[in-house]
């Protein structure tokens, strides 16, 4: 009986030590969280994503960004570098471009070239015949780790954003292993760029996001929306800001800084505490911005935002006891002014991961980062 004492001692120490002591990639940062919103109001309980017709991706899976191209035809970057397209319906479908990467988001520029963030291979350029050229690899000596969204203004100008200089998709066994490990750690490292290509130059416009994701362009063009994963917020940010370091104005989501040249606040949240974790964002019809969560905020998961040793220790946890929360599609349509217009959901979860909408006067395209279809709903008359 001593014997089997010691022996249980033994591995109970040893388990201490390894969820104590073993190494994980990560370096937390301590945050805290605001109360995750009640399911009420504006985002009360709905069902009106549920019951999705689908549109088949012959095999392919993961259609992370829909558009509407110069011709047409839908346009899909989906799982193995591949940007499919096809007629609306789902007819016709072809393969448009191969990176070999992994694209997220793309968007079509007024001569009609595509320019594409691939998470894998940073900003490319993809002409009207589906030929792939790598633009911005790298900014200085560092490189563009994982190139996720982009936007193209009226004048040609390109801004893209960097979710992240920490982990690398190509490294850290792709991009939702990637993004989780980013948002974990919360060391805010991600970034917004623009490119001119007449100059073929790039400035970098703002950086100290947690999970730098989605981009749109405000009407004006005066401004770009971020969406900033890790902390569950929309940010409003000046089109002309240079080397913006966002971290500089924690003491309060409504704080602002201000520009030299302009009285204008050169950065604000303007949407904040939101309920799940916000990914892809789209301009849709009637002033409508599009705006997706791939999952809903866990309870579990922002306690432990103060406590970096907790998330260490969570990471030496098998994967399936991580806290990931459950499926949940949730969508929402808001304007310029931050007023939340549109609420779709389905608490069933049963298409993954809602990224975002494609909005035409027929259709919703519902964008996922995992699903084997591409979801759609038919417009209300």
């Amino acid at each position: 009986m001593t014997r089997m004492r010691i022996i249980g001692a033994a591995l109970a120490v040893s388990a201490c030590a390894y969820l104590l002591l073993w190494p994980v990639p990560v370096n937390p940062v301590a945050w805290q969280a605001l109360p995750i919103p009640a399911y009420a109001r504006v985002h009360a309980v709905n069902e009106r994503l549920a019951g999705l017709q689908s549109i088949s991706l012959a095999g392919n899976a993961g259609p992370e960004h829909v558009a509407i191209g110069p011709d047409g035809r839908l346009y899909v970057a989906v799982e193995g570098g591949r940007i499919l397209r096809m007629q609306q319906d789902g007819a016709a479908l072809e393969v448009f471009a191969q990176t070999g990467g992994r694209v997220l988001g793309f968007a079509f520029a007024a001569d009609g070239q595509l320019y594409a963030a691939d998470a894998l291979r940073g900003l490319l350029l993809i002409d009207r015949v589906g030929q792939v050229q790598p633009l911005v690899t790298h900014f200085g000596d560092e490189p563009i780790r994982y190139a996720d969204a982009v936007v193209v203004a009226r004048d040609g100008r390109v801004y893209f954003s960097d979710a992240s200089t920490r982990f690398a998709p190509a490294e850290w066994g792709g991009t939702f292993e990637a993004s989780v490990l980013d948002i974990l750690e919360q060391s805010a490292t991600g970034r917004v760029f623009e490119y001119n290509p007449l100059t073929q130059t790039t400035r970098q416009v703002a950086t100290g996001f947690s999970f730098a994701n989605g981009l749109a362009l405000t009407a004006d063009e005066q401004h770009l929306l971020v969406v900033e994963t890790g902390r569950y917020r929309v940010w409003r940010i000046a089109i002309g800001a240079q080397d913006l370091d966002v971290r500089s104005l924690e003491a309060g989501a409504s704080t602002s800084t201000t520009s030299a040249a302009t009285a204008a606040p050169a950065a604000t949240v303007l949407l904040d505490n939101l309920p799940g974790y916000p990914d892809n964002l789209m301009r849709g019809l009637d002033g409508r911005i599009w705006l997706g969560f791939t999952k809903p905020r866990s309870a579990v998961v922002d306690r432990m935002a103060p406590y970096p040793w907790l998330r260490r220790l969570t990471l030496r946890l098998p994967r399936a006891m991580w806290p990931v929360p459950p499926a949940y599609g949730h969508v929402i349509a808001f304007t310029e002014t931050g007023q939340i217009v549109r609420d779709l959901q389905d608490p069933s979860g049963a298409y993954p991961e809602t990224t975002a909408v494609t909005e035409t006067r027929e259709r919703l395209y519902v964008q996922s980062l995992h699903a084997s279809t591409l979801g759609w709903l038919q417009q209300n008359p």
